[in-house]
């Protein structure tokens, strides 16, 4: 059984940071890349970010490039999200998730489909 938890998330203030992160388990993650997508009250799930297996070539949606960086640690199963120059519109809860896709990079990440979903986290930015 497949594991995602994230956790990190919060209530900040506009032009804050936070760091939300998401625990694998279950089974080796080796050839899986993960992302992270949203979900604001009222409106579709929407991709924000995703990671190759080799960490190369990160992809971005346009509204996040240049405040959020993803990363990963294969050593321990774990992705992170780090938001900087958080804004209102950014809140939502936060999904992290994974697919086997080994040969995956750039902007394909954000077509595939993900197999493995976390529960959420809520991130809420005040103005």
């Amino acid at each position: 059984q497949v594991q995602l938890v994230e956790s990190g998330g919060g209530l900040v203030q506009a032009g804050g940071s936070l760091r939300l992160s998401c625990a694998a388990s279950g089974r080796t993650f080796s050839g899986y890349a993960m992302a992270w997508f949203r979900q604001a009250p009222g409106k579709e799930r929407e991709f924000v970010a995703a990671i190759s297996w080799s960490s190369s070539s990160p992809y971005y949606a346009d509204s996040v490039k240049g405040r959020f960086t993803i990363s990963r640690d294969n050593a321990k199963n774990t992705e992170y999200l780090q938001m900087n120059s958080l804004k209102p519109e950014d809140t939502a809860v936060y999904f992290c998730a994974a697919v086997y896709y080994p040969s995956g990079y750039g902007p394909a990440l954000a077509r595939v489909r993900y197999d493995y979903w976390g529960q959420g986290t809520q991130v809420t930015v005040s103005s």
